[in-house]
């Protein structure tokens, strides 16, 4: 089996997640090439080091330069916050890596739209991806051939929500992910994104957008130290700072289909830890997926005989549905962390294929295309279109 050598950029929360999925994809899928950890990238040295001991890397770089320019490594993930995201991509593509790049695919559109033109001029060998996670829940994927393969209808209505907490103490420390010059936006970025992609890969392209952006919490105290970890912890210091992105985000869309939909993100809802879920409804039909339980997908069918009409709750870990067949029997649930092994997975197989698997770079810019709609519709206060590439 042959072998390619992965550098990670970035050791923290998302760090943690890739870092396990390199290590258990080819314990569990049959892939070729097989992911060797070669080097974990940070510029605390300190961190890095420990980081890269516990989270199974051979080694560690504390310049991405260096890291891109290695001869053992083919591979190049970038799971910094968005502000770096940019200028990993376009090094590593210069130097003809392959490239995973977490979501957002970038903070603004016209770095989106560079890094999109990069992996184009890359050439057809040179495969990137954006890892959009929640595309690889089994269930969201059996959600998706439902819609595909017709069983509900014709789709009219999609509706999704992605609510957290965890910033809703207003002595929360203002960490990076509150600043927009390195989170690019709050919760419209961080959260809403990811519904916007499920919508995209379930529904369809979205065709024009108005919506509001609210930011509650407008300063809070400055951050002394990351907690690590799962990345949403830290320290706070006595001096404050303000808060320079969206705490909340709702939009409306008009889908190219003609499919309506409502989307809705928070990171101040008090009790919704990790509230991903989205409800579609067709002509024959509904769906509705919540993160919470992801290992369920509720299905009503319009043709089930009457009397016995209702939500059917489909435990989606039956080896007939997607990814599931190599991990457990039937009923063992798979969690979080699965979602990155089947994206690793996926991304090694279009790596042998020589082909970009979805979501592609031109996914994640369809993605930001339309989160800089939303962002101007706030402004002019009317319906506004995605660019285009």
């Amino acid at each position: 089996m042959a072998e390619i050598g992965v550098g990670l950029v970035g050791y923290k929360f998302m760090g943690r997640a890739h870092s396990n999925a390199y290590r258990q994809v080819a314990r569990f899928f049959e892939v070729d090439p097989a992911p060797r950890m070669m080097a974990l990238c940070g510029r605390d040295e300190a961190g890095v080091r420990a980081a890269a001991q516990q989270l199974g890397w051979e080694g560690y770089e504390t310049d991405y330069h260096r890291l891109v320019a290695r001869d053992d490594i083919g591979l190049v993930d970038v799971a910094t916050p968005g502000n770096s995201h940019k200028e990993v991509v376009l090094a590593a593509l210069a130097a003809g890596k392959h490239v995973l790049c977490e979501k957002p695919l970038a903070n603004t559109l016209d770095e989106a739209r560079e890094m999109l033109a990069a992996a184009r001029a890359a050439g057809p060998g040179v495969v990137t991806m954006v890892n959009f996670n929640y595309r690889r829940v089994p269930a969201v994927q059996l959600a998706q051939r439902l819609i595909a393969n017709g069983t509900l209808g014709e789709i009219r209505h999609w509706r999704a929500v992605y609510l957290q907490d965890w910033i809703n103490d207003p002595e929360f420390p203002l960490v990076w992910r509150m600043k927009k010059e390195l989170a690019g936006s709050g919760a419209l970025g961080d959260i809403a994104a990811h519904i916007l992609d499920l919508a995209h890969f379930i529904v369809g392209p979205v065709a024009e957008v108005v919506g509001t952006m609210n930011t509650f919490i407008k300063e809070r105290p400055l951050e002394v130290a990351s907690g690590g970890g799962s990345g949403l912890t830290a320290e706070a210091a006595t001096e404050k700072g303000p808060v320079t992105v969206d705490d909340a985000t709702t939009f409306l869309a008009r889908f190219a289909s003609g499919a309506t939909g409502t989307f809705e993100a928070t990171r101040l809802a008090p009790g919704r830890r990790n509230y991903n879920s989205f409800e579609v409804n067709g002509s024959n039909g509904s769906l509705v997926f919540n993160l919470e339980r992801l290992n369920e997908l509720r299905v009503f069918l319009a043709d089930d005989p009457e009397g016995m009409q209702g939500f059917r709750t489909i435990n989606v870990t039956e080896p007939a549905h997607p990814y599931t067949g190599a991990w457990w029997p039937a009923g063992h649930i798979l969690g979080y962390e699965h979602t990155f092994v089947h994206a690793i997975k996926d991304l090694l197989d279009g790596i042998k294929a020589g082909t970009s698997p979805a979501p592609t770079f031109e996914d994640g810019f369809r993605c930001q295309a339309v989160l800089d709609a939303v962002e101007r519709s706030v402004d002019s206060g009317s319906w506004e279109k995605p660019a285009e590439a």
